[in-house]
C-alpha cells in the first residue's frame, strides 16, 4: 500500500451480487442484482440502480471463485452517476471468521494476479 492510500485495507476487483436491502424493521424493501466495483475486507463498493438509505441493511450474496458469502453490511456513502446508476459504499458488519478467511484468501490470491 502506497503513502497516498489511506485505506485499511486493499481493494481487488470483483464480480456480480445479489442483493436484498432491508429497512429497520427487517422488511424487505428492495432486492435485485448489483455489480460490485471492488471488494475488500472490511467492505465493497456496489454499482445499483437505485439508491439505498443509510439507515437500512444490505445483505449481499457474493461469488467468490468457488465460494458463495452470504454477508451482511450498512450503506456508507452513496454517489449518484450518469445513467441512472448509485455507487454505493457498503460496510460489513457482523462478518462471522469463516466469511472473513474467505475474504481475506480470495484478496491476497487475487492480487497477485495484478
Amino acid at each position: 500500500m502506497n503513502s497516498e492510500n489511506k485505506r485499511k485495507h486493499e481493494r481487488i476487483q470483483s464480480l456480480n451480487l445479489s442483493y436484498i436491502c432491508l429497512d429497520e424493521d427487517n422488511n424487505i424493501v428492495k432486492q435485485g442484482m448489483g455489480r460490485t466495483l471492488n471488494i475488500s475486507e472490511s467492505g465493497i463498493l456496489l454499482e445499483t440502480h437505485f439508491p439505498i438509505e443509510p439507515n437500512h441493511t444490505i445483505q449481499l450474496t457474493i461469488s467468490l471463485e468457488e465460494d458463495l458469502l452470504d454477508i451482511k453490511g450498512k450503506p456508507v456513502h452513496v454517489q449518484s452517476i450518469d445513467g441512472g446508476k448509485y455507487h454505493i459504499g457498503i460496510q460489513f458488519v457482523d462478518l462471522d471468521t469463516s466469511a472473513s478467511n474467505i475474504l481475506q484468501n480470495y484478496i491476497s490470491v487475487d492480487g497477485t494476479k495484478k
